[in-house]
């Protein structure tokens, strides 16, 4: 009550122990250790910079970056620099349209470039390695170009037209604002359209014909499109189809109707379908074509009369071309050695011709076409790249758990005999619907040349066999991923390929979860786990809805906030929380400090609670040849979510 006296304790000098202060400590003695145990690897370490030094002046530099053609101009990106060619000049001639280091950008990489209609104006997204935010540089081009305007925190842009252009800007990871702004006349910014939905991400897309400019608004399993008619940019944008829970669609344009790539119908894998622009709503969708069940859909690209497929199908690689002219299909497979393709930029949809590059993670980028008119496929000798003869690629299936078959992809040396005696590295990630990244890695190639066998594990969860694959494998269905983890290790290991105690894991972020967890029930199948911004500590994270990626995550991991039976199927396979004394095998963890993704308070408390469980396993048992795993983290002060610059991942 008031006026009551209320008796005076001693106040005791006990220091309150924040986690803020507890996450310093930790990495304060993380850092510590690691500047302890370094020095121990600086002599490998210099012959390996060294090797992948002259591998990257060997392959990379000859393979030039994809190029942006329009008409006879050629644009294209190196070092930092963005040059301007023509198509026809044997000379080689080239103007500098932009520097990063003249501009005071010089930590900053290239992210995207997009030229307007009439050339005259060029907007460039610059991203630093320490910022998961770009900025927009636009120049105004000519003989002498110059910075029109730069605009902060941008992650996607394109042209409506000449001089207008249209933007999202992120913030806290997030997109959900698009922006126009116009740079002739009456120079002026206008909010466009705003996002409500915490789960769903908005981008801006051009069509290939240039007459509309699509807003998309996706959530990991929901889509929604709205219209820019470019002829009249200064108009309410217009709805396609409402969000329909479940089904995802993307928008391309071709004589007065839209072609619509989406999930709509069954199967629940993606088909080509097409409606009236006037009458757009999903009742009027026609289909054209549907994919074949397990196949993946990589890319799509759209041209005057024809468009074109890029799919994967048990691990190959395929181009299908669909004529609107002719009604027909035609497919292509692609060489048996490619995993990965990156298709150039075509910003003219009636070119005779779309290009594209081929790689694998041992075959450096190789330059191909597909020319409508001849009706093939040609290989482009524009690089005098040596060849890799001496790797060999094999495809297999492994049987998982419930006998579902998941593919592996192995690559090793010709040359190497013995291959149960050689060290093996497996890969996996697992998560999103999003394959295993298979392009060319300097690192990969070293490991072959020197005796290394490579395997990539296609499990459930990431999507190399389509939608499906991903449903399969995320929610309720995570294990799955784990059984096919450790179904396709076991196999490697039957057939003669390495050994556990030869054995290593790589995984980087979300492939983190299933790297860990088999690190936790299955210890003796590998011998050492190398975990790039590991996604670790699944459960506390998914109950922190102040992180900026929880409430959107939700679709790939479930609720456990909201459902009980989420949170004991997440806590049965979370890494962090399975950890128990056993003999675990050593851990090289990479971790980023400004990293917004995986919160690093995780990666310490799991290298802490992994650390103390293998010294407790190792002082109950005095078993004869008992070993302590070496358990390490390396915390970076640069660098954002595994993605880096060359010379960045060099040092790593």
């Amino acid at each position: 009550q008031e006026g009551t006296r209320i008796p005076s304790k001693r106040k005791q000098n006990t220091p309150i122990v924040t986690s803020e202060l507890l996450q310093k400590n930790l990495l304060k003695s993380e850092q510590e250790i690691w500047n302890g145990v370094s020095p121990t690897y600086k002599s490998m370490t210099k012959r390996i910079k060294e090797k992948l030094e002259e591998l990257h002046n060997k392959y990379t530099f000859n393979s030039g970056s994809p190029r942006i053609r329009f008409g006879e101009n050629v644009y294209f990106e190196e070092n930092g620099c963005i040059f301007l060619s023509k198509a026809d000049d044997d000379e080689g001639s080239v103007d500098i349209l932009f520097s990063t280091a003249d501009l005071g950008f010089s930590d900053a990489f290239i992210q995207r470039i997009r030229i307007s209609p009439d050339q005259r104006y060029m907007a460039i997204s610059l991203k630093s390695e320490n910022s998961e935010e770009a900025t927009c540089v636009i120049m105004k081009l000519g003989h002498f170009p110059v910075v029109e305007k730069v605009i902060p925190s941008v992650f996607s842009f394109e042209w409506a037209t000449n001089d207008v252009l249209y933007y999202t800007s992120q913030e806290n990871l997030k997109c959900q604002n698009v922006f126009m702004t116009t740079f002739t006349y009456q120079k002026r910014t206008k909010l466009v359209y705003t996002e409500q939905d915490a789960r769903f991400f908005v981008d801006i897309y051009c069509t290939k014909d240039r007459r509309f400019l699509t807003i998309n608004s996706n959530s990991k399993t929901t889509s929604e499109v709205w219209l820019v008619d470019c002829r009249h940019p200064f108009e309410l944008p217009a709805l396609v189809q409402a969000r329909t829970k479940g089904v995802i669609y993307h928008i391309e344009h071709r004589n007065d109707e839209l072609y619509v790539l989406t999930t709509y119908g069954e199967p629940a894998e993606y088909k080509l379908m097409k409606a009236p622009v006037a009458s757009s709503s999903k009742e009027n969708w026609q289909l054209i074509y549907a994919l074949e069940k397990k196949t993946k859909l990589v890319d799509f690209e759209m041209f005057s009369d024809d468009c074109i497929m890029f799919l994967k199908k048990a691990g190959h690689l395929y181009l299908n071309v669909i004529s609107f002219v002719s009604h027909s299909i035609q497919s292509i497979k692609l060489p048996t050695w490619a995993c990965e393709f990156e298709l150039e930029s075509h910003p003219e949809h009636t070119t005779s011709t779309c290009y594209f590059q081929l790689s694998s993670p041992v075959h450096p980028p190789k330059h191909f076409a597909y020319s409508f008119k001849e009706n093939n496929l040609i290989e482009q000798a524009v690089q005098e790249v040596p060849i890799i003869t001496n790797c060999h690629t094999t495809r297999l299936l492994a049987k998982s758990k419930d006998e579902t078959l998941v593919p592996i992809t192995v690559f090793h040396n010709t040359n190497s005999k013995e291959l149960h005696r050689k060290p093996l590295l497996v890969h996996v990630y697992g998560a999103y619907g999003i394959d295993l990244n298979m392009s060319f890695k300097e690192e990969k190639l070293m490991l072959i040349e020197e005796g290394w066998i490579l395997a990539y594990c296609h499990v459930r969860g990431g999507g190399e066999l389509g939608l499906s694959w991903h449903k399969d494998g995320c929610q309720h269905n995570k294990l799955k991923g784990l059984h096919d983890l450790r179904a396709c290790i076991t196999l490697l290991h039957k057939l003669g390929f390495s050994q556990p105690k030869h054995t290593a894991l790589a995984a980087a972020s979300a492939g983190g979860v299933l790297a860990g967890a088999l690190c936790n029930t299955d210890p003796e199948l590998i011998r050492a786990m190398v975990l790039q911004a590991p996604f670790v500590d699944v459960l506390n994270t998914m109950m922190k809805t102040h992180l900026p990626l929880t409430i959107e995550e939700q679709e790939e991991w479930g609720n456990p906030l909201e459902d009980e039976k989420c949170m004991k199927y997440i806590k049965s396979y979370c890494p962090y929380q399975n950890i128990k004394p056993q003999c675990y095998p050593s851990v090289f963890i990479t971790a980023y400090e400004n990293d917004q993704r995986v919160p690093l308070t995780g990666v310490l408390q799991y290298v802490q609670k992994l650390r103390e469980a293998a010294l407790c396993h190792a002082s109950r048992t005095s078993k004869k040849g008992n070993w302590i795993p070496n358990i390490i983290l390396d915390v970076q002060t640069n660098g954002s979510h595994c993605d880096s610059s060359w010379e960045h991942s060099l040092n790593e």
